[in-house]
């Protein structure tokens, strides 16, 4: 059974900083293209960061551009949201998602649907 396991969420302040981890290790990880989402209370789920196959090539969501980076090791299939300068509308439940892309170039959909594989989750709170 495939897991996708998230870590190293947090309650911080505001400008505060956390590297989240995405380890999936029964997956052929360089395979699958790996996004991080994330959940608000009464808000939809949302698109933070995407990576690419091969090249890591990466895509970000306006409101984190700049500030998170999303990274990949595919030696130890797993994947990394470093989230620097932290604000109050950060908080939520950070999910990571896999899908298969067979392009190393190509880059997913930032609507959370087609994503094969899903980890649980982990919360993040950000305070002033």
């Amino acid at each position: 059974q495939v897991q996708l396991v998230e870590s190293g969420g947090g309650s911080v302040q505001v400008g505060d900083s956390l590297r989240l981890s995405c380890v999936a290790p029964t997956l052929t990880f360089n395979n699958y293209v790996i996004s991080w989402f994330r959940q608000s209370p009464g808000k939809e789920r949302e698109f933070v960061a995407s990576i690419t196959r091969g090249f890591d090539i990466t895509k970000y969501a306006a409101s984190v551009e700049g500030r998170f980076t999303i990274s990949r090791d595919n030696s130890k299939n797993t994947a990394y949201l470093q989230m620097n300068n932290l604000k109050s509308e950060d908080t939520g439940v950070y999910s990571c998602a896999a899908v298969f892309m067979s392009s190393l170039r190509a880059s997913p959909s930032r609507e959370p649907v087609g994503y094969r594989y899903w980890g649980q989750g982990t919360q993040v709170t950000v305070s002033s």
